[in-house]
């Protein structure tokens, strides 16, 4: 992608939100989740986040507005004939019969409007990733990317469209500015209730033996039956003959809270100190957060080990540039709060949890509390102590594979 963002010259840049109002109506649309990139979008408004400071104070955020994907950015993953079928609106029965080919029924339906869906999303992803490797901002916010489960010729899991894949694919080039020449490296983490099947699936190599440019790190649930399928899902097994260090699962179990995440979160970092990134793209899907209609995890947004928790640390903390991505999140108010926090926590002014929701056109939906705050539930956390030593030390031996590629790495 051809950037048209020019750098804005801040000394302190701010973080860079995408937005247009086409994009908010089209993601909107989305079967899955019908009005939520709205009610997103008019919580952060109505906290005034996105309102330019004057006089000393500084610009905290920069809104950008996105280009739409042209169909040669869109087949630099996908296939043409994917492409093809998925933005013919025709309604014919012969084009309805390879809807099943392409995944595009069940939980993927057609929709009116899909071909400006598919253009828009993945013309905002590629907007943030392009923000943050020209140099515009460190941090980049498009909360209606994320579609982890999108595969390069079939739709599948709610998403239409691999913004994440083409976003990778676009920030592992090498800049051509770049003295010495260097080839960036990209970490992907996938903090999403459901693992990242299609993004892993992508960079997966089996059995590899050199360094790579993509590190993917997926943290997730996974039972039997529990979407999506994959053998990837898996805690990984460096004695496995297909075993790659650059593609990496954390599964948990039912529970799941923030003091589970706090007590894996060394391993996630001690992986990002080895890999050392310069790009980080972070899926923060919500669906494992508490009041989620999946009902699965019981992750919380504040306190240690929760989703803000380490939203922080990875932006204000972690070397490297970052873009923050959506995904998952069933419950719309929530998922309101929790990116508008979010939002919040990225631009260094983080909102208090016990702030009311302003009183503004959408107040009702956020009933009963009016607050911001998602606090943890009163579900049972089943990760185990015997469980999470299990992935510890699992994490030992990936991590000394990971170390030894990367010392002899020429990258």
């Amino acid at each position: 992608m051809d950037s048209r963002v020019e750098s804005t010259g801040l000394r302190a840049k701010p973080v860079a939100y995408i937005f247009s109002e086409d994009l908010v109506k089209i993601s909107s649309r989305l079967p899955s989740n019908r009005n939520r990139s709205f009610l997103v979008y008019s919580l952060v408004q109505a906290y005034g986040l996105l309102t330019k400071c004057t006089g000393q104070a500084p610009q905290r955020f920069l809104v950008v507005r996105p280009r739409p994907a042209g169909k040669k950015e869109l087949l630099a993953y996908h296939t043409h004939d994917y492409l093809e079928y998925a933005m013919n609106q025709s309604s014919d029965a012969q084009h309805l019969l390879g809807a099943s080919e392409f995944g595009l029924e069940d939980d993927c339906p057609m929709f009116h409007g899909i071909n400006d869906y598919i253009t828009q999303v993945a013309g905002a992803t590629l907007t943030g990733a392009a923000v943050i490797r020209n140099d515009v901002s460190d941090v980049s916010i498009c909360w209606d990317g994320g579609r982890h489960h999108a595969k390069k010729a079939q739709a599948s899991g709610y998403c239409y469209v691999a913004d994440c894949v083409l976003a990778i694919l676009f920030l592992k080039r090498t800049v051509p500015s770049a003295q010495p020449l260097k080839k960036p490296r990209v970490m992907y983490l996938d903090l999403d209730l459901h693992f990242s099947d299609a993004v892993s699936q992508a960079f997966f190599r089996p059995g590899s033996t050199t360094a790579a440019q993509v590190l993917t790190l997926s943290i997730h649930h996974t039972a039997p039956g529990f979407f999506p399928i994959s053998p990837l899902a898996s805690l990984p097994d460096v004695n496995d003959p297909t075993f790659d260090p650059f593609t990496l699962s954390v599964p948990l179990t039912a529970g799941a809270s923030a003091k589970t995440f706090l007590r894996i979160w060394p391993i996630i970092e001690h992986v990002k100190d080895i890999f050392r990134p310069d790009f980080i793209i972070v899926q923060c899907g919500l669906d494992g957060l508490a009041g989620d209609p999946m009902a699965t995890f019981n992750w919380s947004l504040g306190g240690e080990g929760s989703l803000g928790w380490c939203i922080h640390r990875i932006v204000h903390e972690w070397q490297g540039k970052k873009m923050l991505l959506g995904g998952g999140g069933y419950n719309t108010p929530n998922a309101a709060r929790a990116w508008t926090y979010l939002t919040s926590v990225a631009g260094g002014i983080p909102l208090s949890l016990d702030a009311d929701i302003p009183e503004y056109s959408a107040y009702l939906q956020f009933k009963p509390s009016f607050t911001l705050d998602i606090p943890a539930g009163n579900m049972q956390d089943q990760n185990t102590e015997e469980y999470l030593q299990t992935i510890e030390a699992t994490y030992e031996g990936i991590t000394s594979v990971l170390h030894s590629r990367m010392v002899s790495s020429t990258l």
